[in-house]
């Protein structure tokens, strides 16, 4: 059997692949829209069609041949009616019909589809080709009622599909656009060869190639789909993957010998339907599932922007009534309003110590804020590091000195000189991480060390406090992360300090880390910067 005699049967199946391919990618792209399920019923039943419209003249039993057509005119008055409905509800996802009208409409294409299978339609055949096919068949009464539902339900969808698309505006008036030219280069060729060709001028040659007119519609729907975007392109590449392997199984069809030959070749070509539908759905399955989780994301992201916004109004809001009143106790404690009662000392000092460290947390969280939208401005300029780190360790000598903790510095004669921000890296590493220290050494020892390694000024707090463990090491340094008991030993702990100190150290070009042996074990802090 050469190929060239079987052009007809290779333009079935590539119509039919295609339709399949195209119905199912639709339909599993939102199998809740009303205008995707449509789609997919018409695929469906216009795959359908088109194998019967090509067996009904190739079929050599005449009995079984004229069953064919019956069935054929039948499924012909579905696919009409789904198309009028298509072509209405496009590009819309709730149908637009009403339920008593559809009802009425789908009671009635019954009743033609069912006259199409009686002598009403078709009576009988009366020529036959000389190859044994059917040529010509008399017509019944209701063929012309057959005629107008079909071609009815096609000129209806048409006009309303182009007074919708003359409504619309931008991108969606060339997609409906697109769909329209679509269904009219489908169903103009259709009512002509398979219709009024063999109807009124009894001339049936066309009718086998009657499958090809389904391309166009293919066509110009795949090309509104890939100009608008509408699917992902990993959806539309596999798709177009499994329609090429469908044709390239469906062709070997054309050069099998034997009858079972043939029968195998077509069952590889339903498998590779089969699976590939399956392996479409799949991709977008998982194209869905990215979409979901980028647009979780993004909805995250505009989260958290309200919620630092809300942080960063509120802290301002709450810095300004705790600075009024550290100032008042500030007052009171150094007698601007006169000298304090005794008993009125503790509780002055007390209050202004609490409201120091109030101010001093949300100055962190403030200060975390700024520097994560990136408003910070360092000053940079030459100082001396060693001059700054002995003035921090003298300021906290006393704090140590009321846990009862050893509070010593080592350093060298050395300069330790280096650019940076002296006030950011002063108030957020070095005072930092020896406050830390101090918070989370119960007993014990504090040295604070400066010594210069391969070119880097290195400033190191080891104390002999509660360490640290592998658990909590994940935590350090970040956004608000807090050790799994920090807050129990040190309640106003914000977890922004470590956060603050990282982010300032790497802007001035250093590296800053944490080492431990271990819970009880005390631990390590070392911040490195470029030495000049």
């Amino acid at each position: 059997m050469g190929a060239l005699a079987n052009f007809d049967l290779l333009s079935v199946g590539v119509a039919i692949a295609g339709t399949l391919v195209l119905g199912f990618v639709i339909y599993f792209t939102d199998q809740k829209s009303g205008t995707n399920r449509i789609f997919f019923a018409f695929a469906f039943v216009t795959a359908i069609w088109g194998l019967l419209n090509y067996l009904s003249y190739r079929v050599e039993d005449l009995s079984v041949a004229f069953a064919l057509l019956r069935f054929e005119l039948a499924l012909a008055v579905w696919q009409t009616f789904i198309i009028f409905r298509l072509l209405l509800i496009f590009p819309d996802r709730d149908d637009v019909l009403p339920r008593r009208y559809l009802l009425a409409l789908v009671v009635y294409a019954g009743v033609v589809s069912v006259l199409c299978l009686t002598p009403f339609v078709f009576e009988r055949i009366t020529t036959v080709t000389a190859t044994g096919y059917i040529k010509d068949i008399a017509v019944g009464p209701a063929i012309a009622l057959f005629g107008v539902t079909s071609i009815g339900f096609v000129l209806a969808g048409w006009i309303v599909c182009a007074r919708k698309t003359f409504r619309l505006r931008g991108a969606q008036r060339a997609q409906t656009g697109f769909f329209l030219l679509g269904a009219i280069a489908m169903f103009l060729p259709i009512i002509i060869l398979n219709f009024i060709f063999p109807a009124f001028l009894r001339d049936s040659r066309f009718v086998p190639y009657g499958a090809v007119s389904i391309f166009p519609f293919v066509l110009f729907t795949s090309y509104a789909i890939l100009r608008f975007h509408l699917f992902n392109i990993k959806v539309i590449t596999t798709s177009i993957l499994v329609f090429v392997l469908s044709i390239v199984s469906f062709g070997q069809i054309l050069f099998s010998g034997t009858l079972p030959a043939m029968l195998f070749q077509a069952s590889v070509f339903m498998l590779v339907l089969v699976f590939g539908i399956n392996l479409i759905r799949n991709v977008i399955r998982e194209v869905e599932q990215r979409e979901k989780i980028q647009k979780l994301a993004k909805e995250l992201e505009e989260i958290n922007k309200r919620q630092e916004t809300l942080i960063h109004f509120i802290g301002h809001e709450v810095k300004g009534f705790l600075t009024k009143a550290e100032g008042a106790f500030a007052s009171l404690t150094d007698g601007d309003f006169g000298q304090l009662p005794e008993e009125l000392k503790p509780f002055v000092e007390r209050s202004f110590a609490e409201t120091r460290q109030g101010v001093g947390s949300v100055e962190d969280i403030l200060k975390a804020s700024n520097i994560k939208k990136g408003t910070v401005a360092y000053a940079k300029e030459p100082f001396d590091l060693k001059a700054l780190v002995t003035e921090a360790v003298e300021k906290a000598k006393m704090a140590a000195a009321q846990k009862g903790l050893a509070l010593t510095l080592v350093a060298d004669d050395a300069s330790y000189q280096m650019t940076g921000d002296r006030a950011q890296i002063n108030d957020h590493v070095l005072r930092n991480l020896i406050d830390n220290a101090i918070n989370y050494t119960p007993s014990g020892s504090i040295v604070v060390s400066l010594a210069h390694e391969n070119g880097k000024v290195v400033f190191a707090v080891k104390d002999s406090g509660i360490g640290i463990t592998d658990e909590d090491k994940q935590r350090l340094f970040t956004e608000g992360g807090h050790g799994k008991d920090s807050q129990t030993i040190n309640v106003h702990s914000t977890g922004y300090g470590l956060y603050i100190a990282k982010q300032i150290t790497e802007a001035m070009g250093g590296t800053i880390r944490a080492e431990s042996e271990g819970a009880g074990r005390g631990s390590t802090f070392i911040a490195e910067f470029p030495a000049g």
